[in-house]
């Protein structure tokens, strides 16, 4: 019994880290940072890359959240011109889920879901942003 805990533990620590590292990779994404650009800045700044502070790479996942990510940018984007971007569209995730031979389905949906929950939410930002703005320019 105590072995099944230890395992499901382990588990849980590694997919953390996982979720860590798949926010670092958006962050870096977002900010247009690789790791290319990493080293080249530490290599102008003259300073040693810090091993925390390199941007994860495509290649420093598991294959299958490899994979989620191929399949999450071939899946279509659901916007709406007033309100902004509203998700993926998962009508052929099954299609892809067989092209791609994905095994842990629901690795990859929670990799899938977690990439869009955030481009949700920087939609929303956006849109909330823009209307502030132009309630601030109406304002007499």
């Amino acid at each position: 019994m105590r072995r099944c805990l230890i395992s499901i533990t382990f588990v849980e620590t590694e997919l953390e880290e996982l979720w860590d590292r798949l926010e670092a990779w958006q962050n870096n994404t977002e900010q247009g940072m690789t790791r290319d650009k990493y080293f080249s800045m530490c290599d102008q700044l003259n300073q040693e890359p810090n091993p925390t502070r390199i941007p994860p790479d495509l290649e420093d996942f598991p294959v299958d959240v490899q994979k989620a990510l191929i399949i999450f940018n071939k899946l279509g984007d659901r916007v709406v011109a007033d309100i902004g971007y509203l998700g993926k569209d998962y009508t052929q995730l099954p299609v892809y889920f067989d092209a791609y031979n994905i095994t842990n389905k629901r690795l990859c949906l929670e990799v899938l879901l977690r990439l869009d929950s955030r481009l949700i939410k920087n939609s929303a930002d956006k849109m909330k942003a823009e209307r502030e703005k132009i309630k601030r320019q109406n304002k007499p």
